[in-house]
């Protein structure tokens, strides 16, 4: 049988692509969401347990039922002005959500993580181009919420034998080459999407913000991974 694996936030965009590459390696995902963002469409190679991050013991039975081998966590509000208008809300569910997760596994005896990150967590670096030592220095709550689950694995580490791994990939964008999932949000405020739709007619306001940036017309250049190389299936082998 395949070996099973805990997605958290597996009906959500990357975590979607993330069980289809899962499957795809040899994996079976199991997908814990409570599709308050997320979509049961995207639940495909797998099944869903529709339940809340914040319940421990709805993870610890999961795990243990499906004697899931690893973990992967996509779990997260992940818009960057929202996290700064409504903090308690980011540091509610991203950490205080990931403590609920991480005693669900805890209780139920697994002891690896993949834990989706976020280049949020650098900030403004003084130097470019960013690279994994340079300094955290987060500048908004939802970069700050995704550095303090970086410290609690860090610090899970020597105290619970946790093995963990964080992606701190920088902006996820593009569908799943074979059209069987993309991106899907509500509202959307992504740049390539929203391009799209203006493309296609549905939105007349889409613009590229920026005038002072050290580029030729002044606005921002942003670094991109396509969706599919950011789902990280195979990596659960070898959590760091």
């Amino acid at each position: 049988m395949a070996r099973a694996v805990l997605v958290a936030g597996g009906a959500g965009y990357v975590g979607s692509h993330t069980c289809k590459a899962l499957a795809q390696a040899g994996f079976f995902p199991v997908v814990l969401d409570n599709l308050s963002t997320g979509h049961q469409a995207f639940v495909r190679w797998g099944p869903l347990v529709r339940a809340d991050l914040h319940d421990s013991e709805a993870v610890a039975d999961t795990i243990r039922w499906h004697d899931c081998a690893a973990v992967l966590h996509f779990a997260a509000f992940a818009y960057v002005g929202e996290s700064v208008s409504d903090p308690a809300k980011y540091y509610d569910n991203n950490v205080a959500g990931t403590l609920s997760l991480l005693n669900g596994m805890r209780a139920a005896g697994c002891d690896k993580l993949v834990f989706s990150s976020t280049c949020a967590i650098y900030g403004q670096p003084a130097q470019l181009p960013i690279r994994e030592e340079t300094p955290a220095d987060p500048i908004n709550p939802y970069g700050a919420s995704k550095l303090m689950v970086e410290r609690i694995l860090a610090d899970f580490r020597p105290a619970y034998g946790l093995r963990s791994t964080a992606l701190r990939y920088f902006n996820a964008c593009g569908a799943d080459p074979d059209t069987e999932i993309g991106e899907l949000r509500d509202p959307e405020t992504h740049l390539i999407p929203r391009a799209m739709m203006a493309l296609q007619g549905h939105i007349e306001d889409f613009a590229v913000f920026g005038t002072d940036f050290p580029t030729p017309d002044g606005t921002a250049v942003r670094d991109y991974i396509h969706v599919a190389d950011a789902a990280p299936g195979p990596q659960i082998e070898r959590p760091a």
